[in-house]
This record gives C-alpha cells, structure tokens and sequence, in this order.
C-alpha cells in the first residue's frame, strides 16, 4: 500500500505530524519504551485500549510483581527506582506462607528457596553498592511513575484508542484507531498477549498449550480459616491465599474453563476453590475475579519491517514467579536504543536486528523456566516425585543459590563475543572514590566508557564519536582489576580490559554499537 509521507518535513500529504514512533499499549513495557525512545530525542505517541488506566487487579494485593535484578538496574540508571515507595513498607510477600522463622526469598513451582541458603558469593560481579537483587512492585504505581516521566519527556498518551489496524510502506506506518488515523514511521506492539499489532502484523506465535486455568479472585470467605495461608500445591492443584479474601488458583484442567469463555460466577469460583483445596469453605461473595493459563507461546520473530514487537505481545508464559513483568521491562531496556540509534540514522549496520538476536533466546529460556514448574505440579505421581527431588535440591546452599540467581535474573547476558568474561554481562554498579556510582551517571541513556587509568589515548578516541559515547575516568573503589569498560546505553558490557587497553578491540567493538561523529 502506497502511504501519503513525507518523511523529511515530518509532515503526511493530510498535514498531519509523523511521530517516530507509535506504541500501542500504555502499560510498564510500553510506557519504560517510549521512555527511552524519548530521552533519545525521538518523537513517540501511545495508543492505549483502556480508557481508565487504574484497576483493581493491578493494585495490591492482585497487582503485587517482583522486580529481578536488571529491571531493578534499569530503573536505577534511569532515576525511577527512588520513585517507587511500595517496596519501602511491603517487604516480604511470602511471611505469611507458613515456612515459620526462616525468611522465604521465592519459590520455584510453590516449592520455597529461603534467604539464608542462598550464597551470594558465588554471584562474582557484584558489588556492595549493587542495587537489590529482587524487590516487590506493584503495576499500578509503576505505570504512574512511568507515565509522569514518559510525559515529562514529551511523550503523547492518548487512552481509549485501541490500534485496530495498520499498513506499513517502505517509509512508515499508517495506525488506524477506529476512525481515527495516525502515521509514524515504526510501529511497536506493546499491547499485551491478545496482541492486535501482532496479529494484524502476520507474526508467527509458536509454542505450547495450557495445562491449567488460573484464577485470581477478591471474595469474602465464612469461614477463611479453613484456608491454610500463603501458598498451597495439594494433589489437585494449587492455591494460595495472601490474606484473607485474596485468592489464587490453578486448577489443571488443560486450561478449558479459560478457553470456553464462561463468566466467572461465585459458585464456580467456590466450586473449583473446594476441589482443590480439599475443603468445604464457603464463598459467600464473589467481588472480582479473572482468569489466566500457562499458554506458553513466543513469535518467531521480533519485527516485521517497521513493525516490532515487546512484552507480553512477544511472548507469553504462566506468571509464576512473575517474570513477564521483568521480561518485558528487559525488551524495553534493549530496543529503545536500538531504535532510537535507527531513527536518527546513528545506527551502524545491524543494530536494530540485534534486538531479536538479544532477546529471543532470553525470552526462550523464561518460557522453558515457566514450562518446567508447571511440569512439576501436575496432579500426577510422575510430577510429585520430581517435584520431592527439586525440593531436595533447592534445600541447599548451592541449589538454593542457583534458583534464586535465576528467578531475580542475576545470571541475564547476551552473547556478544569478546575477550572478558564481563563482556555481555549487565556493568557492576561500581563506585568512584568520591562516592558517585556508574548507575547515577546513566540517567541520560548514553553509551559510556570508563577509563578507571585516565589514559590521555582513551579519551581522545572517545572524542571521535561526540556525544555518542560519554568518557567518565577516575578511580573506582572495587574495579575487579579492570583499567577500561564500554558500557552500552543499556548498560551491557561491550568491552572491558585488565591490561593495557588495546586499542585496536576497542575501536572494533565502539564501532560495532555505534557510529562516529561526522566530521
């Protein structure tokens, strides 16, 4: 289809403003999105279906998602961690789960991990000014603070207007919303698991089908003490009551009731609740509930010309262990550079591919983690005796280290080559002898190198890229015996040295990410 653009006057035929690029969906990975696009100088309007952004499922205690390790560095470098306050007075989601005195850190398919098993020695890189490793959120205060900075930054939310059919061309998008039209010359889907962008946009989504329906509920219970708290995986199921009222559910019916569509009523809600938890409580009031699966399915491929996908519109899985959140966070983290980097044709060849290249494989492991517990708790003998021999191991130190470390994300690289083993790893948060971390000085989204010599070469050779590369030098307190590191705008190691820097890698790996300035 031919489209009415003119791309240099960022004007259409129709008179109407080209944005760089349009997102559709205002929820965390979207708006975390269109912020960076944003703090890049681009231009970036969201389409959101929901005319209201708040809801009760997205507010405690329904709205409650760990935060790992590399979304909680991403929030850190940007200067949105210290905007979120939940985390400070909601500790510990899983004290009342009945495991007494020892503090429960997680759990892998209902089985715990505590905070005392875990040796966080054996994480090399970490620094004792590292952020946190895992922390509590909730949705509906992470939207808020994304929105007031994509906002401050430019960015346009327009709500109630779902995408609802677009045609690309060789120089941009045309977005349909109803009868409204909007052009940009990329397109995200950010839009969630029903995707409109990713099914308008011909994308393949492979993957398996569900074993379960989930249930999440808010109801008044007459007589709730029937109800073991915290988290229960029984014969049948699960279900898991974070205080009273509050419910979770699996009920591994091969994902039917979900599937077939059927409203939620209290009786059905009590029924299931019965089945599984071997009771016979009684629900008196059914407030609010909805339903999940474990479907677990991935697009093959991340863009389709100037369509790409994000998030929950890329892949899905069962929130168990909430990792969608951090997952989706992550893609943000990785693309909003890239195709920023592309827009302002500052981008060396390849770059934009290099995001399915990145993130495919992270989102494949996340849906095999997921596909894992799942199998683990089915209502069978085979999966109660691997059930008890996971539980065996994560019951001790190394196996309670190793499953923690994959939960909150700290063992997330990319392949990028290179000589050092940090290299592809996310940069320590090292600190400089004046008390400045390397996380404070990223709040702009620039690449970075760090000359920790003050070598007089290294900073001339940063001065060839312009502000495309920021040179910060002096000495860091704990440098893990490195002398230079080049860090990506998203804080991934693209280079590092513990001897005389050479050059030579240097340069092949600064112009591999990035483009000099012209002279």
């Amino acid at each position: 289809m031919n489209t009415p653009f003119t791309i240099n006057g960022k004007k259409s035929a129709q008179n109407q403003s080209i944005h760089d690029v349009i997102i559709s969906g205002a929820g965390p990975v979207g708006l975390f999105l269109a912020c960076e696009l944003a703090l890049a100088k681009c231009s970036v309007l969201i389409l959101e279906k929901a005319e209201d952004p708040r809801s009760p499922l997205k507010q405690l205690p329904f709205g409650i998602r760990g935060l790992s390790a590399p979304s909680i560095e991403a929030l850190y470098r940007r200067g949105l961690l210290q905007e979120l306050e939940v985390h400070k007075r909601l500790k510990n989601p899983h004290q009342n789960s009945g495991q007494g005195a020892r503090r429960q850190a997680g759990h892998f398919a209902g089985i715990p991990f505590h905070a005392d098993d875990i040796d966080t020695s054996q994480w090399t890189y970490r620094l004792s000014s590292s952020t946190e490793t895992s922390l509590i959120s909730e949705l509906e205060e992470l939207e808020v603070v994304l929105s007031r900075r994509a906002e401050a930054l430019g960015v346009e939310i327009k709500r109630g207007l779902p995408v609802t059919d677009f045609h690309q061309a060789e120089d941009g998008v045309t977005v349909h919303s109803g009868n409204q039209t909007f052009e940009g010359l990329w397109l995200v889907g950010c839009d969630g698991s029903r995707s409109a962008v990713r099914k308008a946009g011909g994308f393949e989504f492979a993957g398996t089908e569900p074993e379960f329906t989930g249930y999440t509920a808010k109801v008044d219970i007459a007589d709730p003490q029937k109800l073991k708290p915290g988290r229960n995986v029984t014969p049948t199921g699960m279900y898991l009551q974070s205080q009273p009222g509050y419910l979770v559910i699996q009920d591994f019916d091969g994902g039917a009731f979900h599937s077939a569509g059927t409203p939620i009523t209290r009786e059905h809600v009590q029924d299931v609740l019965r089945r599984i938890s071997n009771t016979d409580v009684t629900i008196n009031v059914l407030h609010i509930a909805t339903t999940w699966t474990d479907r677990a399915r991935q697009a093959t491929s991340y863009r389709n010309g100037r369509i790409l996908l994000a998030g929950d519109a890329a892949h899905i899985h069962a929130p168990l262990g909430g990792q969608g959140l951090n997952l989706g966070l992550g893609d943000a983290m990785n693309l909003g550079w890239k195709l920023a980097a592309t827009i302002k044709k500052k981008a060396p060849e390849g770059l934009l591919d290099s995001y399915q290249k990145e993130r495919h494989s992270i989102g494949a492991r996340v849906l095999d983690w997921s596909r894992a517990q799942v199998a683990i708790m089915r209502p069978d003998p085979y999966a109660h005796a691997l059930n008890a021999v996971i539980r065996d191991l994560i019951n001790t130190r190394d196996g309670a280290t190793y499953f923690a470390g994959r939960v909150w994300g700290v063992f997330t690289n990319y392949d990028l080559g290179g000589g050092h083993p940090l290299v592809g790893h996310s940069v320590p948060n090292f600190e400089f002898e004046d008390g400045v971390t390397i996380g404070e000085l990223m709040h702009d989204g620039q690449a970075m190198l760090l000359d920790f010599e003050s070598t007089a070469s290294l900073k001339t050779l940063t001065s060839e890229y312009g502000d495309r590369i920021k040179y910060v030098s002096g000495r860091a307190k704990e440098p893990f015996g490195l002398n230079a590191v080049l860090i990506r705008p998203d804080g991934m190691i693209a280079w590092a040295s513990e001897n005389d820097p050479d050059h030579s890698e240097l340069q092949n790996a600064a112009a591999h990410w990035l483009m000099k300035e012209p002279i």
